[in-house]
C-alpha cells in the first residue's frame, strides 16, 4: 500500500468523528434551547451513518473541505429565534474547536513521554485534529448551508429573512464552484482563507516540539 493511500485510510476516522459531533452539537444545543426536532428525527445520536451527506463527504474526502447532513431545525421552538438559532450555528464549530484542543492535549502526551506508541495511533490523532479543525474553520465561512452564514444573520440585524432565504437557495452551488474552480485553476481560494487559521491552532494546540516530532512521523 502506497503512503498517499494509507494516509487517506488514516484520515476516514477523524472525518466521521468530527462530523458526527458536529452535527450532534446542532442538534443537542437546539434541544436544550427548546426545538427537539433532532431527536425526534432521529438525528440527536453518535451514529456517524445519521448524518453523512453523499456530497458533502466526498467533497470532504477529496477536497478536505465537505460539510454533513444538516440536523433539522425549527426556530419557530425558540423563544428567541435569531438568538437561538446563533447559538446552535455556533454549537457546531464550537464542538469540532473543543474536541481539537482534547486530541491535541492527548498527542502532546504521547508523543513527548517516553512510551512506545504506534505511528499509525500517532497519525490517525493528528488527521483528526486537523480535520476537526478545518471543519470548524471552514464552517464558519458566511455561506449557507454552512454554520457561518447563520451566525451572520444572527448577528446583522438589517439582514431581512427574505434576503437570506434567497442566499440560502444559491450557497451550495456557490461552495462546488468555488472548490471546482481551485481544483481547475490551482488557485484554492479555500486553502488560501483556512489554511493560516489551521496553522496558528496547530502551533497553540500542539507547540512547535510536537509539530516537529509529528514531521518525522508523517514524513518518513
Amino acid at each position: 500500500m502506497n503512503f498517499e493511500l494509507y494516509s487517506f485510510l488514516l484520515w476516514i476516522p477523524g472525518i466521521l468523528f468530527a462530523l458526527t459531533i458536529h452535527e450532534f452539537s446542532h442538534g443537542y444545543a437546539a434541544l436544550k434551547l427548546g426545538d427537539p426536532t433532532a431527536q425526534t428525527r432521529g438525528r440527536l445520536t453518535l451514529n456517524p451513518l445519521s448524518h453523512l451527506d453523499p456530497l458533502g463527504t466526498i467533497m470532504l474526502l477529496v477536497a478536505h473541505f465537505g460539510w454533513a447532513k444538516p440536523v433539522p431545525v425549527n426556530p419557530l421552538n425558540f423563544q428567541n429565534p435569531r438568538r437561538d438559532m446563533t447559538l446552535v450555528s455556533i454549537a457546531g464549530p464550537a464542538s469540532n474547536i473543543v474536541c481539537a484542543i482534547i486530541f491535541g492535549l492527548i498527542l502532546r502526551l504521547l508523543t513527548l513521554s517516553h512510551l512506545q506508541v504506534p505511528n499509525i495511533l500517532v497519525m490517525i490523532i493528528f488527521f483528526a485534529i486537523q480535520i476537526n479543525l478545518i471543519l470548524a474553520i471552514f464552517n464558519m465561512i458566511p455561506i449557507p448551508p454552512l454554520d457561518g452564514s447563520k451566525i451572520l444573520f444572527g448577528l446583522v440585524p438589517s439582514i431581512s429573512e427574505e434576503s437570506f432565504a434567497k442566499f440560502e437557495k444559491a450557497g451550495p452551488m456557490i461552495i462546488i464552484m468555488i472548490i471546482m474552480l481551485g481544483s481547475i485553476s490551482n488557485l484554492h481560494l479555500l486553502h488560501f482563507l483556512i489554511r493560516p487559521f489551521v496553522n496558528l491552532m496547530n502551533q497553540l494546540i500542539l507547540g512547535p516540539q510536537t509539530l516537529f516530532n509529528l514531521y518525522s512521523i508523517l514524513n518518513p
